[in-house]
């Protein structure tokens, strides 16, 4: 048994959903907010966000997309145009119906009936129909397309069962929307955007993604295919990352989204739609955190580096400070990641020790102590969160000197990036399992008595209508669901364990968030 003394009380061997609970206490990075599925997202939480935001947003403005914001309040005949669309949210749609509030009979507030809207508002769910109808207003020949638009803004659906960040009543997102002449063109950009998706959390976040086309029963409504991201969690559990959506022409229909060709001939226009929200930073916690709190990716930590001075409010304390101060504006000019390092130097008061289990939990790639000792000698102790401990169960630390320190943190920065994405790598391929021929040995694997069963993928033959829903069935009564079909599977072969057909392709099935 391991002597290390963590800074978390829950270990994630022990209770996941308790240890992810206690990840976003201790790291700071949200709190409830008084509304049930709401939250409050505090600054470090929300600084990575800005960074995934940021970094995300230049690689879709690098696809030709321009951005643009559309109103939180959606007129309901807008959903009820398209019926399938409506349907599939319906059961999560919050409504506005008055405009106003009086005081009531009995004491507080009520609506006032003279106040009733002459149509219902839909607090924003999604924004196809919203944007559906201004495209239909903006795209008049063909000389307008392809139009690409993207928006970042919050959304809200009436979530039954809530946990911060991961599923949550309102959360924040972007979601792109883009109208096409022709069925090839569209196509093509839904698959562009899933690899926007796929190289971002791969290459940022350092998340493992699996990406491919999700089956019947799970695309999106009103969608011809939906295409997917997934990532496992270190619960062996699937998280589905981001999407993006090959509507074809139905919302165009339900619309009017349409465009004289070159002939001279009205078409319908063919559209697309793709989003990733805040789950990210839930994926993020889940894939990277350990017994210690959060770990961030450099690339997206609000800070990279922290310096923290062992200050102990001494005459001393100043000499601390300049050299501290030295040693972060040196850091600072370097650069890595195209970017210049982020360093901030903690002045705060209070114990050393504090101060660096504070960023510990927070997970700050970098963590730099100097103390009175340090000053003497001309060096700094640095800690990389990625690898706390040492092999003999103590911190692991490095103690090199000033300049080298200096020179090095832009190697470092980027071996934390390589190692963090290496590592969930390496656990997610353990943990898939490729060699499940039969119903009854699916079964047993989930049922098995692995606390944290991963992911098994199968060939299947694709079944459609009935046939699909009988399968959905017997695996919703396993809490199983199917993920998607991996764009780079090896080729089907044999029969599909589900069916006894002749198997057309291979499909990830897993329990899911």
């Amino acid at each position: 048994m391991s002597s290390i003394r963590h800074a978390l009380s829950i270990k994630r061997e022990d209770d996941f959903a308790q240890w992810y609970q206690e990840v976003i206490s201790a790291a700071d990075m949200a709190e409830e907010s008084g509304v049930r599925g709401c939250m409050v997202i505090k600054p470090w939480g929300y600084g990575i966000w800005e960074r995934m935001q940021y970094l995300l947003d230049q690689r879709i403005k690098a696809t030709g997309h321009d951005n643009v914001y559309f109103p939180l309040f959606i007129p309901l005949s807008n959903f009820e145009r398209e019926a399938e669309h409506v349907d599939g949210f319906a059961k999560e749609m919050a409504v506005v119906t008055h405009h106003r509030l009086i005081p009531g009979e009995k004491g507080g507030l009520i609506p006032d009936p003279e106040a009733k809207l002459e149509e219902p508002l839909v607090v924003r769910p999604t924004s196809e129909t919203i944007f559906g109808d201004a495209m239909s207003r903006w795209i008049q020949s063909w000389r307008d397309l392809p139009l690409r638009l993207n928006q970042w803004a919050n959304v809200v659906r009436w979530e039954m069962r809530t946990r911060m960040f991961l599923r949550t009543s309102e959360f924040l997102w972007q979601e792109g929307h883009t109208a096409h002449a022709d069925d090839i063109d569209a196509r093509e950009h839904t698959l562009r955007m899933l690899e926007v998706y796929r190289s971002f959390a791969e290459d940022v976040l350092a998340m493992p993604v699996v990406a491919g086309e999700k089956p019947e029963n799970e695309r999106f409504p009103g969608a011809e295919e939906t295409w997917s991201i997934e990532a496992m969690m270190q619960d062996g559990k699937a998280l589905q990352a981001g999407t993006s959506h090959y509507l074809g022409t139905n919302f165009s229909k339900a619309a009017d989204i349409s465009y004289q060709d070159r002939e001279g001939q009205q078409q319908l226009c063919h559209t697309t739609s793709w989003g990733v929200s805040t789950r990210l930073v839930g994926g993020l916690i889940m894939t990277h955190g350990d017994d210690d709190g959060l770990r961030v990716p450099p690339s997206i930590a609000p800070w990279q580096v922290i310096i923290c001075p062992m200050l102990r409010d001494k005459q001393e304390d100043e000499a601390l400070l300049r050299y501290c101060e030295n040693l972060r504006a040196a850091i600072a000019s370097d650069h890595v990641m195209d970017e210049p390092i982020r360093v901030l130097l903690d002045r705060k008061p209070g114990k050393a020790a504090a101060k660096r289990w504070d960023w510990v939990r927070k997970g700050a790639p970098i963590i730099i102590e100097v103390g009175g000792r340090d000053l003497a000698s001309g060096t700094v102790t640095v800690i990389r969160r990625d690898r706390l401990w040492g092999v003999d169960g103590k911190l692991a630390v490095q103690g090199p000197s000033h300049q080298d320190c200096t020179a090095s943190i832009g190697a470092l920065l980027r071996s934390i990036q390589r190692n963090l994405y290496d590592r969930a790598h390496e656990r997610r391929e353990r943990n898939i399992r490729r060699d499940i021929e039969t119903m009854e040995d699916l079964e047993a694997f989930f049922s098995s008595d692995q606390r944290y069963p991963g992911w098994v993928e199968v060939q299947w033959s694709r079944p459609t209508g009935e046939g699909l829903a009988k399968v959905v069935e017997k695996l919703k009564s396993l809490k199983l669901t199917f993920r998607n079909v991996p764009t780079d599977a090896k080729d089907a072969g044999g029969t599909c364990i589900f069916t006894g057909d002749p198997a057309v392709e291979r499909i990830y099935v897993a329990r899911a968030y």
